[in-house]
């Protein structure tokens, strides 16, 4: 009988210890989303811009890779639209060429590169034909990009920098965000010359 009253009671607390232990949540279960927000590092100001510059960079470029070789010259002043006046516009290259051009401009006195060779208008070198060419220098551009976003600050986002041939000055923060303002309006224009040929924009593509 003794044994089996000790049986008993060791069944007992055993049940009690388990259904205490149950009811207690696992410390490594419980502190795992803490520690995990806790490893996260805190964004910094020159991360948000560098995301904003990433964004742009990803339309842009798979927009200027979709337009085959041969249309590459493209304008919609060929297209002889009834009521439309499109002389002079830029074609679809020089779209490409005008934003990695504005992408130097504004970057440039950021990191204190200077601006490539043969750059002497809004339309950049003269001497970039090939598709292959034009999207090199295009990617180059949004290379310096994330390179001025890597140098702000809550230091200098104030600080005044003059533009190639201006005489006026602008704080380092306008020139890294206007880039990327400047670049999507062109790219609504590289988007409607992709549809005039039939091409979808690869940023309207289903997944």
């Amino acid at each position: 009988m003794t044994h089996f009253r000790t049986f008993l009671l060791l069944a007992v607390l055993t049940f009690a210890i388990g259904a205490l232990g149950q009811g207690k949540p696992a410390p490594q279960a419980a502190s795992a989303p803490q520690a995990q927000q806790a490893q996260q590092p805190a964004p910094t100001i020159s991360g948000i811009i560098d995301r904003q510059i990433s964004t742009i960079e990803k339309e842009v470029v798979e927009a200027a890779e979709a337009m085959p070789e041969d249309k590459f010259n493209f304008s919609p002043e060929g297209l002889n639209l009834p009521g439309s006046d499109y002389k002079g516009v830029r074609t679809f290259a020089l779209e490409v060429r005008h934003i990695a051009t504005a992408n130097y401009a504004f970057w440039s006195p950021i990191t204190g590169d200077k601006l490539p060779d043969g750059i002497k208008g809004a339309n950049g070198p003269e001497d970039l034909k090939t598709k292959a060419q034009i999207v090199q220098f295009l990617k180059d551009s949004y290379a310096l990009g994330h390179k001025a976003a890597a140098t702000l600050t809550g230091d200098n986002l104030l600080d005044p920098l003059s533009m190639a041939g201006r005489q006026n000055k602008a704080p380092r923060l306008y020139l890294a965000t206007f880039a990327v303002a400047h670049a999507f309006d062109h790219y609504g224009q590289m988007v409607e010359y992709l549809r005039m040929n039939g091409i979808v924009p690869p940023a309207s593509r289903g997944n």
